[in-house]
């Protein structure tokens, strides 16, 4: 089969970075589903994992996003059959979605949403779910537009997880939804999105949210330079209040700075399920079913920006570099071999 991979950790403008190769075609077994791949978005954790580690000369497929068609299933497959197109974000720890074929295993699948082509599905599963975990799981924003109100900061509102966070948010919390961005374009997005207000984070940060938000905020969440922003959003949120964070901070956080207030960290990995096998790992298959639903339903919609044409690597080139110049608004996506 076809696929993408990388043998060495080099500079994306290295034409070796990124190679096409063959390699052999996977068979699913257990509880895997044999996808065939017509869709990818790639995310900043491809560019981190190509950077970082090294295969030392072995075939290392990236992609943690796609959309496709069930192939064949495993003997304790009961969640799909064959025919069943589907979207997920994979596993970490698995050969990726860069490849015309992958196993995934049932349980962090969903039904792709029928109102979505393949390209358009492929730009939601691994952000839509890390926004749904943060929200919902770790920071326990209650759900229903008629709960409990507050107010929600969230920082990086124009990237992936961003724009999932801001409609979920908005369209299935009482929450005021307060969004950063630094630039004209990517305050349109945001705002696009669903934002009720949009501020710069380049500038006093606790200043412009307050300007908004006098009293400040019940929970925030970190998608970009924490370490940058954190006196700022431990000065914003209120006392008891949530701090959740997803990026990996150049420099340590001082905690100590939340004690006065009884303030809460939380960390959100998405691969944290399937990489330790929770019981709750099927808990991504509903979600994700659920977001197809609110899809099909008009309530959220795809983050897709662009479409950069076949998955092949000169094009997966690209699409690292814009990741890595970290300017990129919504998804990039790649679609057919």
């Amino acid at each position: 089969m076809k696929a993408v991979a990388y043998r060495h950790s080099l500079p994306i403008t290295d034409p070796h970075s990124l190679l096409d190769v063959a390699l052999p075609e996977p068979v699913a077994q257990g509880r895997d589903l044999l996808v065939k791949v017509e869709a990818i978005s790639v995310n900043p954790v491809d560019t981190k994992i190509r950077q970082r580690t090294d295969p030392q000369g072995a075939d290392k497929v990236l992609g943690w996003d796609a959309a496709g068609t069930v192939v064949s299933v495993g003997a304790e497959v009961t969640l799909f059959k064959p025919g069943d197109d589907v979207y997920y974000a994979g596993a970490i720890d698995r050969s990726g979605s860069n490849a015309e074929l992958q196993l995934v295993d049932e349980r962090i699948v969903g039904r792709k949403p029928s109102t979505l082509d393949f390209a358009h599905a492929a730009a939601m599963p691994l952000t839509t779910i890390t926004a749904w975990e943060l929200l919902f799981d770790r920071l326990g924003v209650p759900r229903g537009s008629s709960g409990q109100s507050g107010v929600a900061l969230i920082v990086g509102g124009a990237g992936g997880v961003g724009s999932m966070a801001i409609q979920l948010a908005r369209r299935l919390t009482n929450y005021t939804v307060v969004a950063t961005a630094s630039r004209e374009d990517s305050r349109a997005w945001a705002s696009g999105m669903g934002a009720h207000h949009v501020v710069d984070h380049r500038t006093d940060l606790a200043t412009a949210v307050r300007t908004v938000a006098p009293q400040g905020v019940d929970v925030v969440l970190s998608l970009t330079h924490t370490e940058q922003h954190f006196p700022a959003l431990v000065d914003l949120l209120k006392p008891q209040g949530r701090l959740g964070l997803i990026d990996d901070p150049a420099s340590p956080l001082d905690i100590r700075l939340m004690k006065s207030k009884s303030l809460s960290l939380h960390w959100e990995f998405m691969y944290t399920r399937s990489l330790h096998h929770t019981a709750d790992m099927q808990a991504q298959h509903r979600i994700l079913n659920e977001v197809a639903d609110l899809v099909d339903a008009g309530v959220l919609r795809t983050t897709l920006r662009e479409n950069l044409g076949a998955i092949r690597a000169d094009n997966l080139r690209r699409a690292h570099a814009q990741l890595e110049s970290a300017s990129t608004i919504g998804k990039l996506v790649l679609s057919g071999f």
